[in-house]
């Protein structure tokens, strides 16, 4: 397993204004410092949209790139024809500056519809997409992952996510079921999967073989029973601290990397804690995250 860390560590994320996000050197700096080999490439115009500039930056501070993040409102068809362009735009980037092994990870457009942002962290059943409109989502999905595939030779993972139609087991399941293994495979995010109500260990005894691209993101047990308790939504919980530092909430890292050695799992792991503002230091947090893998012998 090689260990990189994401933008979203320091910040950067869709929740906040790019004016907020921490400078691209920095990130890259104190990411590199901290003991991580490879970046996601966070949001779009985060790092330099340009090959060449990106490789620069990234050569400089010995840091491979190994996926993006791509949002597509999947339950929307009239969405998936302009979100395969899209992936298969960054998927070039991708291709030219992190190479063959970089994935797309695919998610749906999380945070857009209310109710899901609303009741993120405790959907029920009856918030789900109808079994038709999950036809409608896969085969978005699908078409993206072909297009990929097909257009720039790059594999495609989808990613689980808060406040987005795929959260819970069952919606991974539905998903799942209605698209080809060999096409999409499952990015585990061990921390949306945990707040979502499902457990990370059972998903990748379930998917193991369709996980090829994993995030290790903790959460805090207190603070997700609060903000459910309380009917917090996504941006409140995340602002409330739900994705804590690696080792200081519920999810079972120990066993997760023993489940994943014992599967020969040869890609890369992605910490991701996401950190507002005013919310400590990031690099001190990469660093204890870090050393906590370490410790896991990771």
């Amino acid at each position: 397993m090689r260990v990189a860390n994401a933008p979203c560590s320091w910040g950067v994320l869709e929740l906040l204004p790019s004016a907020s996000w921490t400078p691209c050197a920095q990130v890259m700096r104190e990411m590199a410092a901290s003991g991580y080999a490879g970046t996601e490439l966070g949001e779009w115009g985060f790092l330099p949209t340009d090959a060449a500039r990106s490789a620069e930056i990234l050569v400089t501070h010995s840091l491979a790139l190994v996926g993006a993040f791509v949002p597509v409102a999947l339950a929307d068809p009239a969405s998936h024809a302009r979100g395969a362009a899209r992936a298969v735009e960054i998927a070039r980037l991708l291709a030219e500056v992190g190479g063959p092994d970089a994935v797309v990870v695919l998610s749906d457009d999380n945070g857009r519809v209310p109710e899901r942002t609303r009741h993120a962290g405790r959907i029920s059943p009856a918030q789900s997409l109808t079994p038709r409109a999950w036809d409608v989502f896969a085969d978005g999905a699908q078409t993206i992952a072909r297009a990929v595939c097909d257009e720039v030779g790059a594999r495609t993972v989808f990613h689980p996510h808060c406040a987005g139609y795929v959260e819970t087991p069952d919606e991974i399941d539905a998903l799942m079921s209605r698209t080809d293994p060999s096409m999409l495979g499952l990015c585990l995010d061990t921390g949306h999967l945990t707040y979502g109500g499902g457990d990370p260990l059972a998903i990748l005894h379930r998917y193991g073989s369709r996980v090829w691209h994993v995030h290790f993101k903790d959460c805090d047990p207190l603070v997700a029973e609060r903000a459910r308790r309380e009917g917090a939504d996504y941006s409140t919980a995340v602002g409330s601290g739900v994705f804590c530092e690696l080792g200081r909430g519920s999810v079972d890292f120990p066993g997760i990397v023993a489940a994943l050695t014992a599967r020969a799992y040869d890609g890369w792991v992605v910490v991701e804690q996401d950190i507002l503002p005013g919310r400590g230091s990031a690099a001190r947090s990469a660093e204890r995250n870090r050393e906590y893998l370490r410790a896991l012998g990771v």
